[in-house]
């Protein structure tokens, strides 16, 4: 026979979705700094195709 479940915890609810966030603000600083470094031109770790229209130019 199923039983009911035990009511989870506000607290522990808010430490989970303070860690998924936190995962997400981390995750989104890593995007926005590497961006800025590809767009900088400075990015060695980043390798990317160049379109044939800016080495025609270079």
């Amino acid at each position: 026979m199923a039983c009911p479940k035990k009511k989870t915890s506000n607290a522990k609810r808010d430490q989970r979705r303070a860690n998924w966030r936190r995962q997400a603000a981390v995750e989104a600083q890593k995007a926005l700094s590497l961006g800025k470094s590809v767009l900088s031109g400075r990015s060695n770790s980043f390798v990317y195709l160049k379109d044939e229209e800016e080495e025609n130019e270079e």
